[in-house]
């Protein structure tokens, strides 16, 4: 259900504060997998707690998995394949992809029927790349339409190998790859064609390797190379609990970092260079548009300067921050463009259409392709802009209302999807 829109008034005079990022969506979910499936126990600290996050949560300890609080930011997770079942009832994963797509993997390895169902805009978004996958290892998928709901009859993969296109989603192939050192003697999974948000699949790595795997690249070399990287090997794992570090959500962060460089602020987040995160490379575009970076070890902080310039940007692999960086190109000066980027038409919404929608309402010139827009800065028109129940659409436009007037936002309470804490946040800054 929507919430009440919110018109954001602009906040006066230079600030210099630190922002309070909460932890990383995509670690925490891939750190709550992997610890459900470790032996022994493991102690999460840094954990976001958002809709996503209890939604994973909540698959993992019907599947099993004992999880509990043990401080404001810290779970317990106590875990174990052998401990692990198909869930007698359905499992609701709300409009959190990682979650039905990493569980729905998990549910192969578990012998029974394992049901997935999430909201109405769930029920609109592909996992059939992911189904055609399992379907390859001798899984039987259940999925009349391609999207959620599915079916996972697990407990009987017979196949080690299985090819998938690349250029969809990389949450498919983090999907796999966690689980498929479980698998017998391993896994190798193929690429077809180039894959997208390589940062994504890396950290995907770096986690299987902290909890005890091991995965490596068909082609060579020990980091991804576009092109050159054609698939993966995943070796016989075994996972043991423990400790792990969540470090803050570089996705989160591109708001106050986008807020500084487009309104003349000093925001400092305590995230540096060593990010396991792609989307920490958003400073780099805001150095580019004129903002002044400095990285110091432990945090980063972005200086606006008064002035922003239009860029050129290929996101291709950093997509998750395409709409904040369209919400300030209406104060740059000249046109920015943000290239190579159709795997955002098929994320919570179509992220592309609703971004040239949303534009446009506000008064500006916008132009764009199956897989590009290009934003011709104009005076910000009053308008309410919509949500299309998308978070990242709810905060980047923050960003914008925050530094021009007459911006409202129709739902900001989709926000709770992976930020829970997102206004009080931007209100304590103003204050």
């Amino acid at each position: 259900m929507a919430s009440v829109p919110l018109t954001l008034a602009p906040l006066s005079g230079p600030r210099d504060r630190t922002w309070p990022v909460p932890g990383s969506k995509s670690l925490t979910n891939r750190a709550l997998l992997l610890a459900a499936v470790a032996e022994g126990t493991s102690r999460l600290t840094g954990v976001l707690a958002s809709d996503d996050t209890r939604h994973m949560r909540s698959c993992l300890t019907a599947m099993g998995a004992t999880i509990r609080d043990v401080g404001a930011d810290a779970l317990e997770v106590s875990g174990g394949l052998s401990r692990l079942r198909a869930p007698t009832e359905p499992l609701f994963v709300g409009n959190s992809g990682t979650t039905v797509r990493f569980c729905a993997a998990l549910a192969a390895l578990l012998p029974g029927t394992t049901t997935f169902v999430g909201d109405e805009h769930m029920a609109k978004r592909p996992i059939a790349d992911l189904v055609d996958g399992l379907r390859q290892l001798g899984v039987e998928v259940r999925c009349a339409t391609g999207c959620p709901p599915l079916t996972v009859v697990g407990g009987a993969i017979s196949a080690r190998s299985l090819t998938m296109r690349g250029d969809r989603s990389s949450q498919y192939f983090t999907a796999l790859l966690q689980i498929a050192g479980l698998i017998g003697d391993g896994l190798e999974v193929r690429l077809d064609g180039p894959l997208v948000s390589v940062p994504y699949v890396e950290m995907t790595r770096r986690l299987v390797a902290d909890f005890g795997g091991r995965i490596d690249l068909i082609g060579g070399g020990d980091r991804i190379v576009p092109g050159q990287t054609t698939g993966f090997v995943a070796r016989t794992a075994a996972y043991r609990g423990r400790d792990y570090r969540i470090e803050p959500d570089a996705s989160s962060a591109s708001y106050p970092f986008a807020l500084a460089a487009a309104g003349g602020h000093r925001i400092t987040v305590e995230l540096d260079r060593t990010s396991l995160q792609g989307d920490y490379g958003f400073v780099d575009l805001l150095e580019q548009m004129g903002a002044t970076v400095e990285r110091a070890e432990g945090r980063t902080t972005v200086i606006g300067t008064g002035r922003l310039l239009g860029i050129d940007a290929d996101m291709h692999h950093i997509s998750d921050i395409v709409m904040t960086l369209a919400a300030i190109a209406p104060l740059a000066t000249g046109p920015t463009t943000i290239r190579n980027i159709a795997n955002i038409r098929i994320k919570e919404t179509d992220r592309l259409l609703a971004t040239v929608t949303e534009l446009r309402r506000l008064g500006q010139q916008v132009e764009h392709g199956d897989d590009w827009l290009r934003i011709h800065p104009r005076p910000v028109t009053p308008a309410t802009v919509e949500c299309y129940a998308d978070h990242r659409m709810a905060m980047s436009f923050a960003v914008l209302g925050s530094i021009v007037p007459g911006v409202t936002i129709a739902d900001p309470a989709c926000t709770a999807k992976t930020y829970p804490g997102f206004w009080n946040d931007l209100a304590g800054f103003g204050r």
